[in-house]
């Protein structure tokens, strides 16, 4: 059994985009940007843990072309909210038009530059949130969740995308900062004591995290 039958198979039975869902590849293409998106079936699990879990307040970091902000949006209920954080403001124009073409605007606020400032910033100000998940500059990520962790409620789902990098976090002469990184990530998830957490071997590798109460 190969890992990309077993996608094929899980996209096929379970997962339904919207029209502005099936667009970004195209999007993305078009603007010479990668389809580094998270596939389908990611997107799919997403909204069954923000469904699952009933968050209301969504804090996504790396927006991209809106792939994975409108499968979060789709899971919130009427009077809830996401909030993208994404490095540049060209890439947010394109995530607006996903999350237009999908009728999802008026749950979607988008705020542009460094990521480490934005959660510096929410922290400052106070700001709570249900469920937070990460798929950004790799090397950044462990940063990205111990400052999530500061501006999260008790029972929070943090998640991020590709902890198991193609492989490569198994090859420890791999010492590019994202492999290294990532296998720090990992390590962190499982031992950091406010947390309880696993990493599901879905996709390219998927941490899910729950806040202790």
């Amino acid at each position: 059994m190969e890992r990309k039958q077993v996608q094929s198979y899980l996209q096929a039975l379970f997962v339904e985009e919207l029209a502005g869902q099936q667009n970004v590849p195209e999007r993305l293409a078009k603007h010479g940007l990668p389809q580094i998106s998270v596939p389908k079936e990611v997107g799919k699990l997403l909204y069954l843990l923000v469904k699952i879990s009933g968050s209301k307040r969504i804090l996504e970091i790396g927006a991209l072309g809106g792939y994975s902000t409108t499968w979060l949006a789709r899971a919130l209920p009427e009077k809830g909210s996401i909030l993208s954080l994404e490095l540049k403001e060209e890439h947010i124009q394109l995530a607006k038009q996903t999350v237009e073409d999908c009728n999802l605007s008026s749950k979607v606020n988008f705020r542009s530059g460094d990521a480490g400032e934005n959660l510096a910033y929410l922290r400052d100000q106070g700001e709570k949130f249900d469920f937070v998940f990460i798929d950004a500059d790799k090397p950044n990520y462990l940063k990205y969740l111990q400052m999530a962790l500061e501006i999260t409620n008790p029972g929070a789902l943090l998640v991020t995308d590709n902890l198991l990098l193609n492989g490569r976090i198994f090859n420890d002469e791999d010492q590019n900062p994202s492999a290294v990184s990532v296998r720090m990530v990992n390590k962190w998830l499982a031992e950091e004591p406010r947390v309880e957490s696993l990493l599901l071997p879905i996709g390219d590798g998927v941490g899910l995290a729950r806040v202790k109460e």
